[in-house]
């Protein structure tokens, strides 16, 4: 294998560049060029396919560095329609021109879609990131234990996932996902802030992280101590989340809690407002999760509980919600993460050198710790052939104290016993250098963008 492309597609991530350098340092060691596509599949569906050359001479560019956030490379959410024959037979057209004999995705689930018809024209390989830290699977045969079940009320079909089996953390298909660390970081950080506002003013915050459907970014924010922790994987019963709040309020008068943005009630019912449309990844958007919980202890605890304790006016006074947002995607990856992120893009150039394709680089965890592995990627399918986002264990969380189990506790200190490094600290510093003050900000885009190439002709 003599060149490689390489592409960066769905939601940014703090992580990507990580991926990109660990696959460039890989493939110049094994004397192998990089072709980075602009903008995910976006750049391949376009017929002139903007294309930088990461590594010149077998050197990486010097704009690409682990420890910038982002992608230099731009991302979309645009994809390949696996259903378009037409547009793929072009596309694999294109990648032959540019004379790329295997092709690296980094991504989630939506590349991995995107990716996969791909891989009947040339290898293929996939480089996991995703903050919600949803793709994998819990044990190697979750994937069939999805149920097919028609809709009562329209056509079509939902699927429902069987109750768990027990497993042991050693046998998790694709441990963590490159970005997950950082976003924790961030959302800890925000948490560990918005508590003394609550504490001042003896309020009630409730601050809604991202995730989707997944429950893993509201676990990991335990490090910021919140008080309660709500995930979709727990449907949320009033009753008992009114008590709690109750309980934790005649204590220490404010209480903070974590709400994940995909919770739901019992029926099964998101309890944020759905948007009307989705993703061009299918993924539905929720917002106002944070606002549904605020409503249920507006509604059931009134407005004399606090002015009888003369904490505020009113219910809607005294609780006020936050979401985290954007942020938790960007910036610079923390040790963890783009230590990790580069692992995963060198293993899926080491893929691609040994003949593997239609598989995705993986991390697992053994003896303590964390080691490369892979898997083909038709096997996180169900027999229908869709990829599910990987549910948060019901044993990593204790729905009666709304706090991660002692299991839980186990694997999050697995990823973040050591995930901050020397540097981490130290580039904080970097924020008042006076510097900052007369000099704009220096975007990669301006540079990358001189190096763009594109192939002749318009399709």
């Amino acid at each position: 294998m003599k060149r490689i492309g390489i592409l960066t597609a769905g939601g940014d991530t703090p992580a990507l560049n990580a991926t990109i350098a660990g696959a460039v340092e890989r493939a110049n060691q094994l004397r192998v060029e990089v072709i980075g596509v602009i903008k995910g599949f976006s750049g391949l569906l376009n017929p002139r396919v903007p294309h930088v050359h990461l590594n010149p001479l077998f050197r990486a560019i010097p704009e690409l560095d682990a420890t910038r956030g982002g992608t230099i490379l731009g991302a979309s959410r645009d994809y390949v329609d696996g259903n378009d024959s037409a547009t793929i037979a072009k596309v694999a057209e294109r990648l032959g021109r540019l004379k790329v004999d295997g092709l690296i995705c980094v991504g989630g689930d939506g590349t991995l879609n995107g990716m996969q018809p791909l891989s009947d024209h040339l290898p293929t390989v996939l480089a996991p990131k995703t903050i919600d830290n949803d793709l994998g699977m819990n044990y190697p045969d979750e994937s069939n234990e999805w149920n097919r079940v028609e809709n009562s009320s329209s056509r079509g079909y939902h699927y429902e996932k069987q109750p768990e089996r027990a497993f042991e953390l050693s046998e998790m298909v694709n441990y963590v996902t490159p970005g997950y660390a950082t976003a924790v970081y961030v959302t800890s950080l925000s948490v560990q802030r918005i508590r003394t506002t609550a504490e001042s003013h003896r309020r009630i915050a409730i601050i809604e992280v991202m995730g989707r459907d997944s429950g893993m970014i509201a676990l990991g924010t335990a490090y910021g101590q919140p008080d309660m922790i709500l995930i979709p994987e727990s449907p949320i019963d009033p009753g008992p989340l009114v008590d709690r709040v109750k309980s934790i309020l005649d204590v220490q008068k404010h209480a903070v809690i974590c709400v994940s943005e995909g919770i739901r009630d019992n029926e099964g019912n998101n309890l944020g407002a759905l948007t009307a449309s989705k993703d061009p990844a299918g993924n539905i958007q929720y917002s106002g999760a944070a606002e549904a919980v605020k409503r249920i202890l507006v509604n059931r605890i009134g407005d004399a509980f606090f002015t009888k304790a003369r904490r505020n006016e009113s219910a809607d006074a005294a609780i006020f919600v936050r979401k985290i947002g954007h942020t938790q995607r960007g910036g610079r990856p923390i040790l963890f993460d783009h230590f990790n992120a580069s692992q995963l893009g060198g293993k899926a150039v080491d893929l691609l050198a040994s003949g593997y394709h239609n598989c995705v680089s993986t991390l697992k965890y053994e003896d303590g710790g964390l080691s490369l592995d892979s898997i083909d990627a038709n096997k996180l399918r169900d027999r229908w052939g869709n990829i599910h986002a990987r549910p948060l264990s019901t044993s990593f969380y204790d729905s009666t104290r709304f706090q991660p189990s002692k299991k839980g506790v186990e694997y999050l200190r697995t990823i973040f016993s050591n995930a901050l490094g020397a540097d981490d600290v130290e580039c904080i510093r970097s924020l008042f250098n006076s510097g900052n003050l007369v000099h704009p900000y220096d975007s990669v885009n301006t540079h990358i963008n001189k190096r763009i190439h594109r192939l002749d002709g318009t399709d």
